[in-house]
């Protein structure tokens, strides 16, 4: 998109957000011009947190529609939007309620975590939640808890298992766009820029993990890159964080470990869906009330820690 037609866009949309005292909220996977018109963009932690705190009226959530789940459940007193409604997560998909009740009825003394990328109803269920950069302090503060039912997501849950002494029993979900990296593309990455760090997301598969100099959240993916001294960075993430890691490092060269490394999910909002969405007040993410509730009950414990 032209930068003339860019500014138009970021022009109306400021408008509108003042209008309608409205705060934009966008994750590190957002295209861009997204993140470029965020008022805050962040990681799955620190977006709930800012949810939690806004004092706008209105939140536009520009992520996929966990996310907004959760920021309706944290601001029930604000009008939360999606400005594309179809952007889901398979990997939030991968889990639903009544299966993780049957889970639960097998291992009655387990402690539910639940990965913040699942529903609502999954969160409902759960005895708190975590994201990829506190997964491991959530898990190790839990007392009186030897195992732990971890959903969705097997590769975090692995890599969770390997820092901590509970049990953890892993749920079979993964996400797609993670899970596409290779050893192989790691390994010919570092053929390629032998000089490079390897630095990688723990919803990689574990073997991937196990290549890496550096494994975190996209939040502590950003803090690794900038502290380090280091020139080179190969990137095990959705290519989405890039445009963080280039604005924060312009002297630092960034590898996309995989070309794979896309979620198009987060690639279906745009300027236009914004700019509609602020317009009409559409589409309004709502959680039924009482799911909310304990859903929320999950999400506060985490946010305590």
């Amino acid at each position: 998109m032209e930068q003339t037609m860019l500014d138009q866009f970021y022009k109306k949309i400021n408008k509108l957000k003042t209008e309608k005292n409205a705060v934009i909220l966008a994750h590190y996977y957002q295209r861009p011009e997204i993140q470029d018109i965020a008022d805050y963009v962040g990681d799955s932690l620190g977006l709930a947190r800012k949810a939690a705190q806004s004092e706008a009226d209105v939140i536009v959530f520009c992520g996929v529609h966990f996310m907004a789940e959760s920021a309706a459940i944290l601001s029930p007193d604000k009008l939360v939007l999606l400005p594309e409604k179809e952007a889901g997560c398979p990997m939030a998909d991968m889990a639903n309620a009544q299966d993780l009740r049957e889970m639960k009825s097998k291992y009655p003394e387990a402690a539910v975590v639940s990965y913040v990328n699942t529903t609502a109803a999954v969160k409902a269920e759960s005895y708190i939640c975590c994201t990829s950069s506190n997964a491991v302090k959530v898990i190790n503060s839990l007392p009186g808890f030897k195992q732990v039912i971890f959903t969705p997501d097997r590769n975090l849950g692995q890599y969770v298992a390997s820092q901590c002494d509970k049990e953890i029993i892993l749920w079979e979900g993964y996400c797609n766009t993670h899970d596409r990296v290779t050893p192989e593309d790691i390994i010919s990455k570092k053929d390629h820029y032998p000089q490079a760090e390897v630095v990688v997301h723990p919803e990689c598969r574990p073997e991937v993990v196990a290549l890496s100099d550096y494994t975190g959240s996209t939040a502590g993916m950003l803090k690794y890159i900038k502290d380090s001294d280091r020139s080179q960075f190969i990137i095990g993430t959705e290519q989405g964080l890039l445009h963080a890691l280039k604005k924060q490092n312009p002297a630092k060269e960034m590898i996309l470990a995989s070309k794979k490394l896309i979620c198009p999910n987060m690639k279906l909002t745009t300027l236009p869906k914004i700019v509609e969405s602020l317009t009409t007040m559409r589409p309004i993410i709502t959680v039924e009330k009482e799911i909310a509730r304990k859903a929320y009950l999950a999400l506060d414990r985490m946010l305590k820690i």
